[in-house]
């Protein structure tokens, strides 16, 4: 199963993309991608009134699956950064202040993704043909953290974790342990992005398969006194042991989710799903009220988030995974709206404590006519 962030929509930052920064010392502090090669990411200076906040923002890529699978993966940038280039800036990432009014100025940074498990394995094993395979992803968030410290990060006044798909979970993950960074004073806070995946069975096996990378070290110690460790993987369970203030973007019709989650091709062999499953508007009326049980799972298990009053929800009825990096969902005349606000102007309200709560939960698709078929799915 694979969840690639594709940098798909046109650039909006004119300019060269910030450069690729690959890890100092990586071979020696064990903080490499599945292939042994140093992992990176890319940093842009903030400016002006931005110079001392930083959003340090986590790739997506999916999780693979089977030895196997992260074999593959270390033939492309998701294990490598031997295939990695560097990707324009855009949606958050913007430096246009019309494009990106709360957040163009600020030192921004992109960590890319190349260990297979939402930066949070630490084991190691050999593939069939003998090679080995780094399952790193914890010493490479810990190494990367260490080092962005180093450029600066240490001395920022407000500090924001963000990520995508594997990467929000990542965030959902490393959360408070990026709060313990740093000083009380600072405003530290976590913004997870198509990262709330559902705990459902054919996941749940799939996440089984990947206990071979080792991840427990990053679950929440009162979630195992309790539970089994591939329960408190799930976003359901790690928010309720967050204390970061954090907010939750996510599409209650997750595109990726119907993909793979709720419908994956081997469990619908008649392919009556396939239309469906490609586009949404293709669906019929029995499909569409599977596809809002999977909306109400994911607001029944948001309600938790009610009782933490720092907190923010963006839960639209769009048929699209990961609104942040694109301009297009992130904020545009055609982004997706809430309580008549973008992403963009929701996200950064809650940001900075601008008016009332943030807690939006869409209606039923297709009920939100700002939900544009332009989104990337």
């Amino acid at each position: 199963m694979m969840c690639p962030l594709v940098w798909s929509s046109p650039p909006t930052t004119v300019g060269r993309p910030p450069e690729l920064t690959l890890l100092a010392g990586a071979a020696e502090k064990g903080a490499v991608c599945l292939d042994g090669s140093p992992p990176a990411y890319q940093l842009e200076r903030g400016f002006g009134s931005g110079s001392h906040s930083w959003l340090v923002y986590l790739e997506g890529g999916g999780w693979c699956s089977t030895v196997e699978a992260c074999s593959k993966h270390t033939k492309s940038a998701l294990g490598s950064s031997n295939f990695m280039e560097a990707v324009q800036y855009a949606g958050i990432f913007s430096n246009d202040q019309s494009q990106n009014s709360d957040f163009y100025n600020w030192n921004k940074v992109f960590v890319r993704y190349c260990d297979g498990a939402s930066f949070s394995g630490d084991a190691e094993y050999e593939d069939q043909d003998g090679n080995k395979l780094f399952f790193r992803g914890l010493r490479i968030w810990e190494a990367i953290i260490d080092e962005l410290m180093e450029k600066g990060l240490a001395n920022a006044k407000q500090a924001l974790l963000a990520g995508c798909s594997s990467g929000g979970l990542a965030t959902l993950l490393h959360c408070d342990d990026f709060n313990a960074r740093f000083p009380p004073k600072v405003a530290v806070k976590c913004f997870s992005d198509a990262g709330f995946f559902l705990d459902n069975l054919s996941l749940s096996l799939f996440l089984l398969m990947n206990f071979f990378q080792n991840v427990n070290k990053v679950l929440p110690k009162d979630c195992l006194a309790k539970m089994e460790p591939l329960d408190c993987f799930f976003p359901s369970e790690l928010i309720k042991s967050i204390s970061t203030p954090t907010f939750i973007l996510n599409s209650g019709y997750d595109s990726w989710q119907i993909k793979n989650v709720l419908v994956p091709d081997e469990s619908s062999p008649e392919k009556s799903w396939l239309t469906c499953k490609a586009n949404i508007r293709d669906c019929d009326s029995t499909q569409i009220e599977v596809l809002h049980g999977l909306k109400r799972t994911m607001v029944g298990d948001l309600k938790v988030v009610q009782d933490k009053e720092e907190w923010g929800l963006f839960i639209d009825s769009c048929f699209t995974h990961c609104q942040t990096p694109f301009r297009i969902s992130w904020d545009s005349p055609i982004s997706p709206r809430l309580g008549n606000k973008t992403i963009a102007q929701a996200v950064g309200d809650w940001h900075f404590s601008r008016g009332q709560r943030v807690e939006e939960i869409d209606c039923d698709y297709p009920c939100n006519p700002t939900c544009s078929s332009q989104l990337p799915s």
